[in-house]
């Protein structure tokens, strides 16, 4: 299976840069959003709720050593993290959907099925707002792929030379 190279320096490359660098503005724009967010919502009464916290800090420390240092390991670092991101996105739709249930059925037991889960959506805790980390990780991946730091070129299907 033959690759083809594609230089930053042509105009795909050119391109590459500029959805690269939308894509870099695009993670910090949502990281010190959804920190801020969560910072105004005092979304730090337990340590589950540190979680988000924590990952979108350590997230901010890796882009700002990305933007010191030209090597790889920032971006493998980002890339890893955003991984975490993942799971945790995971994890906080699971809390928020469990929470809400908890109280529906403490408010109403005989509630189930599309009532019950209809009313667990709409609950006082936004139960899909934890999927903003899987967007996040998602921009943040998008980001790296094929980066010019890795020195290496990535093939589809997740192969590299």
């Amino acid at each position: 299976m033959s690759t083809t190279r594609v230089s930053e320096t042509g105009t795909a490359g050119g391109a590459l840069r500029v959805i690269r660098g939308i894509l870099l503005a695009a993670l910090v724009l949502g990281l010190a959003g959804t920190g801020l967010e969560l910072l105004l919502l005092e979304h730090f009464e337990d340590w589950r709720q540190l979680i988000p916290l924590g990952l979108i800090a350590a997230a901010l420390l890796v882009l700002a050593w990305h933007a010191v240092q030209r090597g790889p390991a920032p971006v493998q670092a980002l890339r890893v993290l955003m991984l975490i991101f993942i799971l945790a996105g995971v994890l906080g739709l699971t809390l928020h959907y469990r929470g809400n249930e908890e109280f529906e059925l403490e408010m109403y037991p005989d509630r189930a099925g599309l009532e019950l889960f209809r009313e667990v959506m709409m609950g006082a805790t936004p139960a899909l707002a934890p999927g903003t980390m899987i967007q996040l990780a998602l921009i943040g991946l998008a980001y790296t792929i094929g980066h010019p730091r890795l020195g290496r070129v990535e093939r589809q299907g997740g192969e590299s030379i």
